[in-house]
Parts: structure tokens; sequence; C-alpha cells
């Protein structure tokens, strides 16, 4: 495990260099290739951050006449994009560049041998090529490399939270699950809006809180904070689900004792990020859990609107064995190239060559700092600095966030950062060092890829009924039973023999 979370630490400071120098070489992409001087055809389709941008907008005009491509992206409603996607899979409609997640139903659909593997193309791309290959290495299916990571950070994790609600208050950032129920109980009772309504939340959950396949759900970093392994972990030998173990049970009866003293939203089973994101945003929520460390400056901005001297700090989650984060997969997604959609390698050649120039300096710096003088001016010093942070997130955030970028490490011009900004990313750099791996991420269960959306609904409907108090703790662990024997216990099989291998 230490060695592990070694190769995590140095792949993320080698990142750094690689993507320094990833536009120092020589390459001709493959882009240069084009017939004439023909705008490349770029169809993608990805789910929506914030308000779709207008078509042509400044940002992708600015896009199209760097890269000769014309550009259709589709703006999916996050909410709706797992079945939009399963769709489009199904009736092979799907654009030349589809942004998908890792999950059973996608697995599958790698697979079956739906989209081109691009993973011995690379080394033609400076910029893709520069890129360490741990972002690569956790996206392969059996070895192959089929997708372009939308690169992020491996530890994000980070407790941004109301710093002026806390010193009025006298709350110290939370340590033990004692420590979470403390902090839910007084925000949710002392009234710290001073309004005389009771409409202040400690956290406000949505959802995706205990989603079974992102690091960066709640539930699963405030776990892994407790004791918990990331996803799976491995005991004498074998491999066990996160939600088997102690921890994460543990931190289940917090959630489920918050419930019941109506100390969390009540509605949180149904309830959408961007609505959670609402409420921290009007100023009634005192942790925000569903976001990173490095967007404390952000929260910051977005509270302010409404709450012009409401306060925000970040500090990194810690539990009775100090700083453990869940290590994340170092992307949010990726971009598949159907064949059914890309008809020819040269096709996917000039494509990948698109992306490639995505990386260059000059898209870097748009994808990350907008357009000079309107987002951002250049200091003395030759930095970024945002002049309306507001209307970057508006103009620019849903490009940064959907299409490849590195957003502090790239080749781009350097951020001047605010004081919050740079103790976000000093938290992000510290948790490296204690990122705990999902150890199954590369793993194959052929079960798993068969079963895996049923298993993954069955546990994760389990766990909401437990904190909602509709089964008790022998109606969980009856429930547990019920995956193993749905095919949960064979894919506990299966990750094993597989890790088995990777050990010898």
């Amino acid at each position: 495990m230490k060695r592990k979370r070694f190769i995590i630490v140095m792949v993320s400071l080698l990142t750094i260099a690689g993507g320094l120098s990833g536009c120092a070489g020589g390459k001709d992409t493959p882009t240069a290739k084009q017939e004439g001087n023909t705008p490349l055809e770029v169809t993608i389709a990805t789910p929506q951050v914030g308000e779709a941008p207008k078509k042509d907008s400044e940002v992708e005009l600015a896009i199209e006449k760097y890269t000769n491509s014309k550009i259709d992206i589709q703006w999916i409603p996050s909410a709706a994009f797992e079945d939009k996607k399963n769709i489009m899979i199904a009736s092979s409609e799907m654009p030349k560049a589809f942004k998908i997640t890792s999950n059973a139903t996608t697995l599958s659909a790698v697979q079956s041998g739906l989209f081109w593997e691009i993973g011995p193309m690379l080394t033609d791309y400076k910029n893709l090529s520069a890129v360490n290959a741990l972002y690569y290495e956790n996206i392969k299916v059996d070895g192959k490399l089929y997708g372009l990571p939308l690169y992020r950070d491996f530890g994000r994790a980070g407790i941004v939270y109301r710093k002026d609600w806390f010193d009025e208050l006298g709350l110290k950032p939370p340590v033990t699950l004692d420590d979470w129920y403390n902090i839910m109980k007084t925000i949710a009772e002392k009234n710290p809006e001073k309004n005389g309504q009771n409409d202040t939340y400690g956290m406000f959950l949505d959802k995706s809180y205990n989603d079974p396949v992102a690091s960066s759900s709640f539930l699963t970093r405030l776990a892994v904070s407790q004791g918990a392994p990331n996803k799976w972990g491995v005991e004498d030998g074998t491999m066990v689900a996160e939600f088997m173990t102690k921890p994460y049970l543990d931190s289940m009866k917090l959630l489920r004792r918050l419930f019941q003293e109506n100390l969390i939203n009540q509605d949180f089973s149904v309830v959408q990020t961007a609505d959670a994101d609402n409420k921290w945003n009007a100023g009634k929520v005192g942790i925000r859990i569903n976001t990173v460390a490095s967007a404390a400056a952000t929260s910051q901005v977005n509270l302010n609107k409404a709450v012009p001297d409401g306060v925000v700090d970040i500090v990194p989650y810690m539990g009775p064995s100090g700083n453990r984060v869940p290590a994340e997969p170092g992307n949010n997604g990726f971009f598949v190239f159907p064949k059914s959609s890309v008809k020819s390698e040269a096709e996917l050649k000039q494509l990948l060559g698109f992306f490639d120039k995505l990386l260059d300096p000059e898209m870097s710096t748009l994808l990350t700092r907008g357009v000079e003088g309107k987002h951002f001016n250049k200091t003395s010093d030759g930095k970024a600095q945002f002049i309306d942070l507001s209307l970057f997130n508006l103009e620019v955030k849903p490009y940064r966030d959907s299409l490849p970028a590195f957003e502090v490490t790239g080749t781009g011009l350097p951020l001047e950062l605010s004081d919050l900004q740079a103790k976000g990313w000093r938290v992000v750099a510290d948790n490296l060092e204690n990122a705990v791996p999902n150890l199954a991420l590369t793993l194959n269960s052929k079960t798993y890829l068969e079963k895996g959306g049923e298993l993954d609904t069955l546990i994760r409907d389990a766990q909401t009924k437990f904190i909602m108090g509709k089964i008790d703790e022998a109606g969980w662990q009856a429930e547990v039973d019920n995956w193993k024997k749905a095919g949960g216990g064979k894919v506990i099989e299966e990750y094993s023999a597989e890790y088995a291998k990777q050990k010898k």
C-alpha cells in the first residue's frame, strides 16, 4: 500500500514536469495531414456543467480557429446523461467524441468493440504522449487504452466550510464521527443566520452521496477518513468492498442518526447535485461536501453573491489516523471514439490531433483562464489574474470541465492565486501523501461486467433504506448477504484472483 501511495505522489510530481515540457517536442501531429484547409468536424457529447454555453460562443470560436475545426457540442443535463448515454450506445447513434465514465455499462460497451483502441497511436502526439502514464493506466480495459481522460488530480478531497459560522458557534473542523454529529446538530439548531428560522444545514446531501464508482462520493470520503478502504481494499489476501467494513458502517450510522433527528435534509435520496449547490450558494449550509479542495475560492465567490460577508475556509479531511483521503482515478470520465461515427483510422488520428492541440499553451490558457482582457489580466510577473470569476464560471468553466486540460500544472499561463486558492491547492498537494488507492480500479471481474449495474443498485438502495430507518442493522446485513448471493460474492472471488496475479 505504501508503495502504491508513493507511486501516486511521484506520478503527480512528474505530471507537472511532463506537462511543462509537453509542448517542447518537435513532433508533427496528424492534424497537419488534413486535406487542404478544410476544418475538421468534431461532434462531442458531454454532461452539462452549469449553464450550457451558447453555440458559437467566444471560447468555442477561439478553439475552432486555433484547431482548424468545426465543433458541435451536445450538452446533456447531468441528471439525464446516463440514460441518454445508454440509448445512444444501444442505437449506435453516437458523436465522434463521446464522454463516458467507468461503470458496468460502459465497460461492456468497450469490451464489445464499439470504440477505437488509441493506445498505440499516442506516441505520435507531443502533448498526449507527455502526460504521465498513470492517467491512462487507470482507464485501460483488459490492458488496452480506448479513451482520453479529462485529467484530474488524484487527491482532491477537502472540507469547504463557513468559517464565520464555525467561529461564531465555537466549532472546529471535524475529525471524529462525533465531531461531524456535533457540527450538524449545532448548525441546524443554533440559527447561525440569525433569521429566526430553522432553515440551516450542517451539510446538504444529494443522491450522489453513495455513488458506487466515484471515489469523490461523500460517503466514501467520510468513511476513508475514518479508516475504511477506498471502494475496494484487501484483508488477508481477499478483496473486501468498502461497505463490508466497520468504518463504513459507522459512517452510515452517523447519517442514519442525523436523518432520524432531522439534522440533514430528508429528501437527500432524490436531490440533484445542482440543488445542493444552490443551497450552499444561498448561504444555508455549513459544510460543502460535493466539491473539491481547489474550488474553495469558487465556493466563496458563489456564497458572497447572497451573503456578502460570508467567510469560507478549506481544510483536509481528517480522521483518527490523521489526513486520509480516497485516491481518485485521475479523471472525470474520458472521451471514447465510436467506430460507428469515426469511420477510419485516418479520421481517428485527426481527432486525436484536435485533442492534442487542446493541451498546447494557447489552448491551455484559454480553457483554464479564459480570454485575456475579459476573464483575466496578465500581471507584471507574467501570471493570469482573474477579472471576474463569476463570468469565467459562466462562459469558460463548462469548457474547462468538459475538455482535457490541466488547471494549475498545465502549459498555460500560470495563475495568480488568492490566499484561499493557494490554500486549496496546498490541500490537494498534501493529500497525495495520504491518498488511499482503490485496489480494484483496474481489476477485471466477469461477474461485475455482467451484473455490476444490478449489484450497485442493490447495495445503494440498501444504504439509503438503512439511513432512512427502513431497515435496521440486521436488515442491512441481510442486504449485504443478498448482494453476495446475487453475484457480489463471485465479484470478490474474481477481484481477489486478479489482485493475486498483479502481486506476483
